[in-house]
C-alpha cells in the first residue's frame, strides 16, 4: 500500500499501559473543557481587535464564524463518537484520507495548538499587566510587552504558559477539575459585565453599522471588513475541537464526546453574541478596540473601576483554562503522532498518572517563547490557518466514510450531512482566503517543512510501514 493512502482502522485505540491514556473524564468535564477553551481570549481580548476591523458589524463576524464552527462541530461529533482515539482531526484524517494528509493535518494542529497557547498567554498578560499598573507595582514596562510593543519580553505571558504546563503535569483529571471551577468564575464574570453595561446601552453606537464593509479587504497588512474580522474572531470559537483530543480519556466516549462538543459550542455562541452586543452598546467600537483589555476598559470608561478590576481579575484567574485545554490538546496530538511512529516513539511515553510528560513540557516551553516575543493578532491569525485546515479535513473525513463505510455504527450522526459538511468546507476555505497574506504564506511554508520531515522520517518509521 502506498504511504500516501495507507490508513489506520476505524476503531478505538488499544489500551497500552506504557503508551496509553487513562479514561478519567465524564461529560461535565468535557463540556467544561470546551467552554474553558472557547470562552477566553476571544471574548476578553479579541473582541476589541475584531471591532477595530469591522466596527459594530463585528456581531455579524461572530455569527458567521460561529455558523462555520457549528457545521464543523457536528462533523467532529460524528467522527469523535465513531473513532474515539486521541489525535482529533489528525486521527480522523488517518482513518479516512490516508497517512500523508493525516501528517499534514497533524503538523498543522501542532502549529495551531502551540500558537493558541501563546496567543492566550499574551491575552492574559494584557489583563495581568493592567492590574499591576493599577496596583502601582514597580515592574519595568520593558518586561510587560514584546518587541512589537516597544518592550523586551512579555514576561507575564512567559510565566503563565510555564505555570499551566506545571499544572498539566499533575494529572488529567486533576487539571480538568481545576478547569471546571475556573470556568464557573469566568461565566460569573461575563454575567457581571452584561449586568453592568446593559443600563448604559446606546443604540447610536451601532451607526454606521459596517464602516469597513462586509467583504475582506487588506490595508496596512490587516484584513478589514466583516469577513476580515470573522477570519480573526474564528479563533474565539474553535475550542470544541480540543475536546476530541481527549477521546481516549473519556469514560463513555460515544456519549460524552457528543455532549461536550455540541453542548459547549451552542452555549458559547449565545454568550459571545450577548457580551459583544453589550460592549458595543456601552462604548463606541473605536474607543475600546485599541485596548488590550477591552471589557475592563469599557467598564472603566463607564466610571466603574471596581467592576473593571473584578472583570480583569476574573480574566487573570480564568484565562489560563484556555491555555490548559489547548496545551492538553497539543500534547495529545503530539502523543498520537508519536505512538503511530510518525514522530519519535519515546515522545508517546506516559508517567504513572497517564500524562505524556515529554510532549507537555516541550509544548509549554515553545508556547512561552512565542508568547514572550510576538503580538496577539499575528499569533491568532497563524493559529486560525491550522484550525481551518483541520476543520476541512474532518468534514471531508465524514463524507468519505459515509460513502466508503456506510455500515459503521455511528453513535452520533451529523444531520443533513451533504449540506452541513460541504458548508463547513466552503466556509473554512472562504475564511482562509480572508486571512492576511503573510499568514497564508507562513502556513504553506510550515507545511512544506512538515512534508520534508515526513518524507525523511515519518514515512519509514510509521507503524504501518512495511517491515
Amino acid at each position: 500500500m502506498s504511504f500516501v493512502t495507507r490508513r489506520k482502522p476505524v476503531q478505538a485505540a488499544p489500551r497500552d499501559p506504557s503508551h496509553g491514556l487513562k479514561a478519567t473524564l465524564s461529560w461535565p468535564h468535557l463540556t467544561a473543557l470546551g467552554v474553558g477553551a472557547i470562552i477566553g481570549t476571544g471574548i476578553y481580548t479579541l473582541t476589541g481587535v475584531a471591532a477595530g476591523l469591522a466596527g459594530p458589524a463585528v456581531i455579524l463576524s461572530f455569527a458567521i464564524a460561529g455558523a462555520v464552527c457549528a457545521c464543523a462541530a457536528l462533523c467532529y461529533a460524528e467522527m469523535a463518537s465513531l473513532t474515539p482515539q486521541a489525535g482529533s482531526a489528525y486521527t480522523y484524517s488517518y482513518v479516512s484520507l490516508g497517512e500523508l494528509i493525516a501528517w499534514v493535518i497533524g503538523w498543522s494542529l501542532i502549529l495551531e495548538y502551540t500558537l493558541v497557547c501563546s496567543a492566550v498567554s499574551v491575552g492574559w498578560a494584557g489583563y495581568a499587566s493592567g492590574l499591576m499598573e493599577q496596583a502601582h507595582w514597580a515592574v519595568p514596562k520593558a518586561l510587560l510587552a514584546g518587541p512589537d510593543a516597544g518592550g523586551m519580553v512579555n514576561l507575564p505571558a512567559v510565566f503563565i504558559a510555564l505555570a499551566v504546563t506545571g499544572m498539566l503535569l499533575v494529572g488529567t483529571r486533576e487539571s480538568a477539575t481545576v478547569n471546571f471551577f475556573l470556568v464557573m468564575i469566568k461565566l460569573i464574570a461575563l454575567a457581571g459585565f452584561v449586568a453592568f453595561t446593559l443600563p448604559h446601552f446606546d443604540a447610536s453606537h451601532f451607526h454606521p453599522f459596517a464602516p469597513y464593509g462586509y467583504g475582506a479587504h487588506e490595508a496596512d497588512g490587516k484584513k478589514y471588513g466583516v469577513m476580515g474580522a470573522a477570519a480573526i474572531i474564528f479563533f474565539a470559537f474553535y475550542g470544541f475541537d480540543a475536546i476530541s483530543t481527549a477521546a481516549e480519556e473519556a469514560k463513555n466516549p460515544k456519549r460524552d464526546l457528543t455532549i461536550g462538543i455540541v453542548g459547549s459550542m451552542l452555549l458559547c455562541t449565545v454568550i459571545y453574541m450577548v457580551v459583544a452586543a453589550c460592549a458595543l452598546g456601552a462604548q463606541p467600537y473605536d474607543v475600546f478596540s485599541k485596548s488590550p483589555e477591552p471589557l475592563a476598559f469599557v467598564l472603566r470608561q463607564l466610571g466603574k473601576p471596581g467592576a473593571a478590576s473584578l472583570i480583569a481579575g476574573a480574566a487573570v484567574v480564568a484565562l489560563p483554562t484556555v491555555i490548559m485545554v489547548f496545551m492538553f490538546g497539543q500534547s495529545r496530538v503530539f502523543f498520537a503522532m508519536a505512538r503511530d511512529g510518525l514522530l519519535p516513539r519515546r515522545l508517546a511515553g506516559v508517567d504513572r498518572r497517564g500524562v505524556p510528560v515529554a510532549v507537555t513540557v516541550l509544548t509549554g516551553v515553545i508556547s512561552a517563547v512565542i508568547a514572550g516575543a510576538l503580538p496577539l493578532s499575528d499569533i491568532a491569525s497563524l493559529a486560525n490557518a491550522g484550525t481551518l485546515a483541520a476543520f476541512i479535513a474532518t468534514a471531508c473525513a465524514v463524507m468519505v466514510l459515509r460513502r466508503r463505510s456506510p455500515e459503521l455504527e455511528r453513535p452520533f450522526v451529523t444531520p443533513w450531512v451533504w449540506l452541513i459538511a460541504p458548508a463547513a468546507v466552503l466556509g473554512c476555505i472562504y475564511l482562509f482566503t480572508s486571512l492576511q497574506a503573510k499568514t497564508m504564506i507562513f502556513f504553506f511554508a510550515w507545511n512544506a517543512v512538515g512534508v520534508v520531515v515526513y518524507l525523511l522520517y515519518g514515512r519509514a518509521k510509521s507503524v504501518l510501514a512495511p517491515a
